[in-house]
């Protein structure tokens, strides 16, 4: 196998046959990690997360972060010659990522009893709207689906508004964490039973485990968290608020000692010794009051004002930033959020760099996304296919 890059997941081999976002997302850590990633697209339609969002010069821009660490094969599973170039790669490997609606792997001939008898440790990863069981199995599941299922969206947004999405893939990057979470946990658990298994994993699901205890609300009380717009149903005063300049901040005070230092700030120190602003529920029934106090009191001031007088103060605030903002903020220089790695299109491209940062086996961003089918030749060579299979896989389409 390729030894690009070290990282502690080095050795490890990942097959990534899925699309649009969640498996690839999920192989893309597993990659940063070290692994090494082959991405497995159809020869003729490639990801089409590859025709999302902007480009630059006919390159795709978000397929150079979401394809990164990927070596690029290409290969049509519906047929013969794709089937066993997929079977010899995953015999190969110690994971699989796929999202293909339940039972397509089956139709192929690819299903985990098959994968699993050339390969008993194989880890098999499918990720799909609503899992691999029950009446939605086989409806088409997106992120989107996921946000307005899970309760996400009936919580989102101003009160008297509608439910509201998030303006990207939040479901998505939600489930690749957890799916990134599922995959090691079975590969850890192959060291005592020294089989592989499926990790089963709907979309819906990890969305819903992230937002906080409704399914216990309901259950013991009858009762859902309405929509409060940027406030919070657990504690106040939290919200966004405009600066004189025009720009915004963001103030959050979950904790009880936060709370009393921003209205003491604000000049309410009166509201700190009612019995009311002793708990965060407390302070939600004065919401008004104190975002009222708290408005004011930014308003008059510039965001940079703001916030050197919330830091002296020791309480809570963030400047609302968009992307030119970080790429200049000092903190993300100093923990190397952004990461800058050289494109063979583009030159040198920034993305964000990888989750956390481990003392003894830091993983890498060892290179952005490649175009369909670059290395197939390479990787089928590594299958053991001779130039003149590879030049017949190819002549009937199969790759």
């Amino acid at each position: 196998m390729s030894a690009e890059g070290g990282g502690p997941l080095a050795g490890l081999r990942v097959v990534d046959a899925s699309t649009l976002f969640a498996g690839p997302l999920t192989a893309m850590h597993l990659g940063d990690m070290g692994a090494d990633v082959v991405k497995v697209e159809h020869p003729r339609r490639p990801d089409p997360a590859r025709g999302h969002g902007p480009a630059r010069d006919g390159h795709n821009l978000w397929y150079k972060t979401l394809g990164r660490n990927k070596r690029a094969v290409t290969a049509d599973l519906s047929s013969d010659g794709g089937r066993d170039v997929f079977r010899r790669l995953a015999a190969t490997a110690d994971v699989v990522v796929e999202n293909f609606r339940p039972d397509t792997l089956e139709r192929w001939g690819l299903g985990y009893d098959v994968l699993a008898a050339d390969n008993p440790g194989l880890v098999l990863a499918r990720i799909t709207g609503f899992g691999q069981l029950g009446p939605y199995r086989r409806r088409p599941g997106f992120g989107t689906l996921a946000e307005a299922m899970s309760g996400f969206a009936a919580m989102t947004g101003a009160p008297d508004g509608p439910p509201t999405l998030p303006p990207f893939g939040l479901a998505d990057g939600i489930t690749s964490l957890a799916a990134a979470y599922a995959v090691t946990t079975a590969l850890l658990a192959r060291h005592t039973t020294g089989r592989g298994q499926v990790v089963d994993l709907a979309i819906v699901e990890p969305m819903l485990a992230m937002l906080g205890p409704q399914i216990t609300q309901w259950d013991q009380l009858g009762t859902v968290q309405p929509r409060t717009g940027n406030r919070s149903a657990n504690n106040a005063p939290r919200n966004t608020y405009r600066c004189a300049d025009g720009r915004w901040v963001a103030v959050s005070t979950s904790s009880q000692n936060i709370a009393e230092r921003v209205m003491r700030l604000v000049g309410r120190p009166d509201v700190v010794d009612e019995p009311w602003f002793a708990t965060g529920a407390g302070r939600v029934r004065h919401a008004d009051e104190l975002d009222g106090a708290v408005a004011g009191w930014i308003a008059a001031r510039s965001r940079d004002e703001v916030v050197a007088a919330f830091e002296a103060a020791q309480a809570a605030v963030a400047p609302i930033y968009d992307a030119s903002d970080i790429a200049t903020d000092p903190q993300y220089a100093a923990l190397g959020t952004v990461v800058t790695v050289d494109d063979a299109d583009l030159g040198p491209v920034a993305m964000q760099n990888i989750l956390f940062r481990l003392s003894d086996t830091p993983g890498a961003v060892r290179f952005p996304g490649r175009a369909p089918g670059a290395d197939t030749d390479t990787v089928l060579a590594e299958l053991g296919y001779a130039v003149d299979e590879v030049a017949a896989l190819r002549a009937e389409g199969a790759v």
